[in-house]
């Protein structure tokens, strides 16, 4: 899919994207999203990569000393800057910004879907300073999340498209770690949705108490590699 064809796809969606994310599954993931990265962007300058209508930027708002988003998709963007976020157009594979501008760079639920990786990782390294730290979430094949999708038919984003219409990447730790640029040293790995198998899960009565302390748990527990969504921690050195 063409960046043209990606931020078409992203508008249509904007529409759609916070329908359900203000609670029970979604909301669960961004809680945890925000806990990974919200103590390494405290008193920082920060880059969100595929920012969307502003939701982790929201999180962090107050505690990071700088916070820009750079998303594609106007739609999105539109949605952010309604917000008073700092927030840009552009590619993850050439971002709009000087060399070691930034402290931290962070991504999730974003390069997934950017076919050109190592391209994408390059640059996140480019705009970081020495000593900074990547945060970059990954779709991760070693999970019950990508045995879930398997089975299920894609999901609707808005009124005339699924999920299925956007490119799609499933990794490895491995496949991960080749996407590195030269010059990040990989520091840990976090996992988000361990033991979530489907976000239908949280219609039974309970989950939604019980699934949320577990999965906070786990994110840097022995189990976090079987995350759906597997973070790499790279730092620049």
């Amino acid at each position: 899919m063409r960046n043209e064809e990606t931020k078409t796809y992203y508008d249509d969606f904007s529409n759609w994207y916070e329908r359900e994310r203000h609670h029970g599954y979604h909301a669960m993931i961004d809680a945890l999203e925000l806990g990974v990265v919200r103590p390494l962007a405290s008193g920082r300058d920060a880059l969100e990569v595929g920012c969307g209508t502003g939701l982790i930027m929201r999180g962090l708002e107050g505690r990071a000393h700088r916070l820009v988003g750079l998303d594609l998709s106007r739609g999105m963007l539109r949605e952010a800057h309604a917000r008073s976020f700092e927030v840009v157009q552009g590619t993850a594979d050439a971002l709009p910004f000087p060399d070691g501008s930034f402290d931290i760079v962070y991504s999730f639920k974003v390069l997934a879907h950017v076919p050109p990786i190592r391209e994408a990782m390059a640059e996140m390294a480019r705009v970081l300073r020495p000593g900074g730290r990547i945060v970059a979430e990954f779709y991760n094949a070693w999970s019950v999340r990508f045995l879930a999708k398997r089975l299920a038919r894609p999901g609707r984003i808005s009124e005339n498209r699924t999920e299925a219409e956007v490119y799609t990447r499933w990794d490895t730790p491995a496949d991960i770690l080749s996407y590195a640029p030269p010059g990040v040293t990989l520091e840990g790995w976090r996992g988000v949705r361990v033991l979530t198998p489907t976000a239908k899960v949280f219609a039974v009565p309970g989950a939604g108490l019980v699934l949320p302390r577990l999965e906070k748990l786990a994110v840097e527990s022995p189990l976090a590699r079987l995350g759906g969504f597997l973070v790499a921690v790279f730092r620049k050195n």
